[in-house]
């Protein structure tokens, strides 16, 4: 029940995006398309992932005990963009479509605040592996999950009549604005 809990708050409760702002880069950058923002969701759920187990075990098993807590943020940053290097080689040679989709976004993820946010909040709550992980997936359906549903929007938006100084970034300001308050319906879920 508790991993269940844990997945219903990262998704909805606290949504990365919506709710803690991590990650805002690539929900305005990539949400143009549903194509790109699915394969930014699917790219993102595979780092934060591996990143979060890779982070937890060098904080609990080289970090702490050899007293170089202190050494955590830079580490991180240097494993995530060891990872996000990773997922690009993959991803030219498995879907170069996705790959050129993605272009300029993928190194987007290596910045991507909201890896980095989720490998520091788990060991801030304390964690254990299995938590973290489904922490890291929860975060990143949560991720996803926003980054689709704002794609989609975003593309129906190309296709109604809007004022000419709504059009682009501020209409999607005031979207991320209302699907913020719309996730803030689930804060008595959990």
């Amino acid at each position: 029940m508790e991993y269940i809990i844990i997945i219903i708050s990262t998704v909805f409760v606290n949504n990365i995006v919506l709710a803690q702002f991590l990650g805002i880069c690539p929900f305005l950058g990539v949400s143009g398309k549903i194509s790109t923002s699915t394969g930014m969701a699917a790219a993102v759920l595979f780092v934060i992932t591996l990143a979060t187990i890779v982070t937890w075990l060098i904080y609990t098993f080289i970090l702490v005990p050899f007293g170089i807590g202190f050494m955590q943020t830079i580490t991180y940053i240097l494993i995530i963009a060891a990872l996000v290097q990773m997922v690009e080689i993959i991803l030219k040679k498995v879907s170069p479509a996705l790959y050129q989709a993605l272009g300029v976004y993928l190194p987007l993820i290596t910045t991507n605040c909201a890896i980095l946010g989720v490998a520091i909040l788990v060991i801030q709550k304390d964690f254990n592996l299995l938590e973290s992980i489904i922490f890291a997936i929860g975060n990143a359906i949560g991720f996803g999950l926003t980054l689709i549903l704002f794609a989609g929007i975003r593309e129906q938006l190309e296709l109604v009549q809007v004022p000419k100084g709504m059009k682009g970034v501020p209409i999607s300001l005031i979207v991320a604005g209302l699907m913020a308050l719309a996730f803030m319906g689930f804060a008595g879920i959990v």
